[in-house]
């Protein structure tokens, strides 16, 4: 939760709440000791385990979970500050700002002691085709899928479109522009010839020319926006109060 707006956090809750989804938690896995990576989420996991009908395994003494989501959510993050906190133990699994760094199921990792409690990191599932569009660019923006298979630019306008629409502008001053813009072209322009990036490209003439690197411009917005220097948002904020969260409890979607 280190970049999402926590000002939504209760309107979750509730959401949640009527859809039969009760045990909810909000991390931040970059924080050394997190009060919930460390005094909640270890105790709750055990309670639920051994509370669960389908937990038949009298005499075990360990528990062996997986962990499953969308890419780039922090999977890997949620393991390695885990063994950070509770067996004070480094990196077992790599990170990255991009989707696609876990690859496969990998070895089972040991994340505490006391109860003794493996997971296993999962790569991130999502469905074979996204139908809606624009849930397709809200996860494009957030690194979700591979940002060469929508393109740098496209993803950043839609960023740019968004952040206009829910006024919120700090990326005016981040990249000193005289002020706000709707044209993606103008702004990526900008971006690029103040970080003096000029390509020289061979027009269809034949000619040689001079133009912004617009590739280079759109990765340094969508880099800020992925680092919360753009401010901390709720993508979702307009779908919040009609989205029908599946009743993952009762196995109904």
């Amino acid at each position: 939760m280190d970049l999402a707006d926590r000002s939504q956090q209760q309107k979750i809750d509730n959401k949640l709440k009527r859809q039969g989804i009760s045990h909810v938690m909000y991390t931040n896995c970059k924080q050394q000791h997190n009060k919930i990576i460390k005094n909640e989420l270890i105790p709750t996991i055990e309670k639920l385990i051994n509370n669960s009908d389908r937990y038949h395994r009298t005499g075990m003494n360990e528990f062996n979970l997986l962990i499953i989501g969308i890419p780039n959510v922090g999977k890997s993050s949620l393991i390695n500050a885990l063994r950070r906190i509770h067996i004070k133990k480094g990196k077992a699994t790599r990170v990255g700002a991009v989707a696609g760094i876990t690859k496969s199921v990998l070895e089972k990792i040991k994340v505490c002691l006391d109860p003794l409690m493996y997971l296993y990191d999962t790569p991130g599932i999502l469905a074979p085709n996204i139908q809606n569009v624009e849930v397709g660019m809200k996860l494009a923006v957030c690194a979700t899928l591979q940002d060469h298979l929508v393109g740098q630019d496209t993803i950043a306008d839609y960023l740019l479109y968004w952040l206009n629409k829910h006024h919120i502008f700090q990326y005016v001053q981040f990249f000193g522009l005289p002020g706000p813009t709707d044209d993606i072209y103008e702004f990526l322009t900008h971006v690029a010839k103040q970080h003096n990036k000029i390509q020289k490209v061979k027009s269809i003439e034949g000619q040689y020319v001079h133009r912004p690197d617009m590739t280079f411009a759109a990765n340094l917005v969508l880099k800020a926006f992925r680092n919360g220097l753009l401010g901390k948002v709720m993508l979702d904020v307009d779908l919040l109060d009609k989205l029908d969260i599946p009743n993952i409890r009762n196995g109904k979607t």
